[in-house]
């Protein structure tokens, strides 16, 4: 036989069994995968992210669950292999496992734009039940009582300067330009307006940029992202810097908003927070709040336009605690009796959720549902897996206040605030 035939049967065979072996590995690998959810990973690399991105959230979800599974599924985004949790156990899950098998996870792309990435890893964990602890002080409804004036107050100047002169206005730049003025005098008790005016501009540089495609090249959304969040850094360092300074130094005036708590806590050894954990959590609180705020109040002011009989009980309930007040600023007492309101407010959250949830990275390999969600895979609670669901909100394309009345959605169908240790601690405030 030819000596070259002979050698290329030789590497046949090897090839052959070597082929056969690794069938027989991967089927021994498949016998002991584990049961994860069901569901499509897309296309390579890309997932179906953009899938996501052109049918929304809604529909994208809604897709899944009757093709798959009403409770949980499996898909990949941005490079992740995910879960999404459905419906109201779904909910449930998430909020009572936070820190235990979950913990909370930001896209890469994000924090690169956002955070000083090098202190997330080690300090996540530390500064998280400190945040909670910071935010949730400032914020419960005992606290809160003192802020209502002064929200008042903001909401005044704010509408007499930038309102009332005009015949038509642009409702969500207003709105933005008003809630980042008070997250601003809240978390770190600026006020100068100027100085807030840039800070807005940059942030909303920053903002946009972070939601684009993450590709950092010159001339890109997200290129200038990057570089507008640097720019944000720097400022927040300079800021904390100087109130740590004026602690050091006792000459800084008496504060009472989230910085001032932040420099002065510490962990169960005893060790502060640094500047840079600091700064993460000063721009995640300026995130959460500041952009669900301003969409949240357009969205209000857009349903109560479209509904004009909804708009004059909300008048008439405002027109009430007005009258009481003599031009007084208002107080905790004068919101507790915004019932109908507030039912307004929540309604249109339900339809137009400032948020659309929240991401997690599971900690270890955990059943739900019957499945296996494996450790490292990120997790994914959405709002509207129960919000527009007429299971549980029947006609849920109608705007109907009334559904808050009584008792309410089943517990753990109406989250747009979250829950558990990480729930927004606005919900204090109107819950």
């Amino acid at each position: 036989m030819d000596i070259t035939l002979s050698f290329s049967l030789s590497i046949l065979v090897v090839l052959g069994f070597s082929l056969f072996s690794s069938l027989l590995l991967l089927r021994k690998r498949a016998s002991f995968s584990p049961n994860t959810p069901p569901g499509s990973i897309g296309w390579p690399i890309v997932g179906e992210s953009i899938e996501f991105g052109l049918s929304g959230p809604p529909k994208f979800i809604k897709k899944r669950m009757e093709k798959f599974s009403p409770d949980v599924f499996k898909t990949s985004l941005l490079g992740e292999k995910m879960a999404f949790f459905c419906g109201p156990k779904g909910n449930k899950f998430v909020f009572a496992n936070e820190n235990k098998v979950l913990a909370s996870w930001w896209p890469k792309s994000a924090s690169k734009v956002l955070l000083f990435t090098e202190v997330i890893n080690e300090g996540q964990k530390v500064v998280a039940p400190l945040l909670a602890n910071s935010v949730h002080d400032i914020l419960k409804p005992e606290a809160l009582k003192q802020y209502v004036p002064l929200m008042d107050s903001m909401a005044r100047k704010h509408m007499e300067t930038e309102w009332a002169p005009f015949k038509e206005v642009k409702v969500y730049p207003l709105s933005q330009k008003y809630t980042f003025a008070l997250s601003c005098k809240l978390f770190m008790d600026e006020d100068d307006e100027d100085k807030v005016a840039k800070v807005l501009e940059n942030f909303n540089t920053v903002t946009n940029g972070m939601i684009s495609m993450p590709i950092d090249f010159p001339g890109t959304a997200y290129n200038r992202a990057v570089k507008g969040g640097k720019v944000l850094r720097d400022g927040l360092m300079k800021i904390i810097s100087a109130r740590r300074k004026e602690l050091i130094e006792k000459k800084e005036i008496v504060r009472d908003d989230i910085l001032s708590k932040m420099l002065l806590v510490t962990n169960e050894n005893g060790r502060l927070m640094n500047e840079k954990e600091i700064s993460n959590n000063i721009i995640g609180l300026l995130v959460a709040s500041y952009e669900t705020s301003s969409v949240a109040i357009t969205f209000v002011l857009k349903h109560l336009a479209e509904n004009p009989h909804i708009y004059d009980q909300v008048y008439e309930e405002q027109m009430m605690i007005a009258k009481s007040k003599q031009d007084e600023l208002l107080t905790w007492e004068d919101v507790e009796k915004m019932k109908y309101s507030w039912n307004v407010a929540r309604e249109s959250i339900r339809l137009a959720p400032p948020g659309q949830g929240a991401f997690r990275e599971a900690l270890t390999d955990f059943k739900y549902a019957g499945f296996t969600i494996p450790k490292g895979w990120k997790i994914f609670w959405n709002v509207n897996t129960t919000h527009n669901n007429p299971k549980y909100f029947p006609d849920p394309e109608k705007f109907d206040p009334s559904r808050f009345e009584g008792a309410g959605p089943v517990p753990y169908a109406f989250v747009p605030f979250g829950g558990g240790p990480r729930m927004c601690p606005g919900k204090e405030t109107l819950g």
